[in-house]
């Protein structure tokens, strides 16, 4: 009888370990979220400032060399019969000179197409040629259709054409310089006493009708260079005349002093 009864007085009481197991195992999960949700400070900012360390750390390998500037580019622009990538963010300084130049060689081109269009009969008759050179076209006209023997003064039928060349390049800021030219027969007079003198102020009539048709005046420059520059024998009459010419030269830049004089 007695036996029974602690054996049931046994069982009620199992329960009680299982509840205290049970119980301690929650304070533990509890510790354990707690200790996690608690950040140390102290060793937070020491891993902070390591890891910092770790990826701020200078470059120990050795990088390649850019030769040259580099700008992000996009497809292709045509300027004449030369291509460039128009340049997307600020050019660097030789970017710039690059486009810049290439500008300059198309508009040289524009130009040189207008008079070739527009003194056809002209060039045809001889009286006129044009020759676009690298940096600059050159314009020859002869004596025949500028002057009289011995003037300085266009003639009438001169005038047409000092407008057309004013119309072409009055819109445009390229830099001209005009030179006189005559044969080797000397010239006695008392206005010019040689052939210098002559040539630069046929030189200087031309340069003032252009500026006088709307030519930028601080853009141009006359010379004369008498009969020491030929371009052909002066020893014919032919020849002679092909001396004889006044030559128009167009830069594709806007200085005159820059282009032509340096």
């Amino acid at each position: 009888m007695r036996r029974r009864n602690e054996e049931q007085h046994d069982n009620k009481e199992r329960w009680l370990v299982s509840y205290a197991d049970f119980i301690t195992l929650l304070f533990a999960f509890f510790v354990v979220m707690y200790s996690i949700s608690s950040v140390n400070q102290g060793k937070y900012k020491v891993l902070s400032e390591s890891l910092e360390g770790v990826f701020n750390v200078r470059q120990k390998t050795i990088a390649p060399v850019q030769i040259g500037d580099h700008t992000p580019l996009t497809e292709l622009e045509d300027y004449g019969d030369k291509k460039i990538k128009p340049i997307l963010e600020r050019p660097e300084p030789k970017e710039k000179e690059i486009l810049k130049e290439l500008q300059e060689d198309k508009q040289l081109e524009e130009i040189a197409g207008e008079f070739l269009k527009s003194f056809e009969d002209l060039i045809f008759e001889q009286h006129m040629t044009v020759e676009q050179k690298d940096d600059w076209i050159e314009i020859s006209l002869s004596d025949l259709v500028v002057f009289q023997s011995g003037g300085v003064e266009p003639l009438d039928d001169a005038f047409p054409i000092i407008e057309k060349i004013a119309e072409i390049m009055s819109s445009r800021d390229n830099a001209i310089l005009v030179e006189g030219h005559t044969d080797n027969i000397p010239i006695r007079g008392a206005v010019y006493p040689s052939n210098w003198e002559l040539s630069a102020a046929r030189a200087a009539s031309v340069v003032r009708y252009l500026a006088l048709e709307g030519v930028d005046a601080s853009q141009m420059g006359a010379i004369g260079f008498g009969e020491f520059k030929p371009i052909t024998r002066n020893d014919t009459a032919k020849g002679r005349l092909k001396n004889r010419r006044v030559v128009m030269l167009i830069s594709k830049k806007n200085d005159v002093h820059e282009s032509f004089l340096n």
